[in-house]
């Protein structure tokens, strides 16, 4: 075992996953003149992924910072302020659903006007 969660290889997963990854989905999403309804739905999909892995490389450098001689870690995962760390996959995990949420109901809206004008009876 190492001697802190800092070096393990799933501390960097979770920079890249609450951090590298999320950015570059926003940035996308803010440069891009014109995309479609799959590319988001795939973009709020990915997100909500994201925020699911997040939490379990939480929980998992939590369970390795109790066991780490060090004390910066316990100072990060092991006490109040883990709460704040799992901000960042709640909002994560909103955005995302937001996003299923916004392709959803206009490919609803889209296909009740569709039956409208197709069974204008009733």
């Amino acid at each position: 075992m190492s001697p802190s969660v800092f070096v393990e290889l799933r501390f960097w997963l979770l920079v890249v996953f609450s951090l590298v990854l999320p950015a570059g989905i926003y940035g996308l999403l803010l440069v891009s003149r014109a995309i479609s309804s799959r590319a988001v739905l795939g973009f709020g999909v990915a997100l909500v992924l994201m925020a699911g892995v997040d939490v379990y490389l939480l929980q998992s450098l939590g369970t390795l910072a109790k066991a780490s001689p060090s004390l910066a870690d316990d100072a990060l995962f092991g006490s109040e302020l883990t709460i704040a760390l799992y901000v960042l996959p709640v909002v994560f995990g909103g955005i995302g659903v937001n996003l299923i949420s916004h392709v959803l109901l206009r490919h609803l809206t889209e296909a009740e006007k569709r039956f409208e004008r197709e069974h204008p009876d009733g």
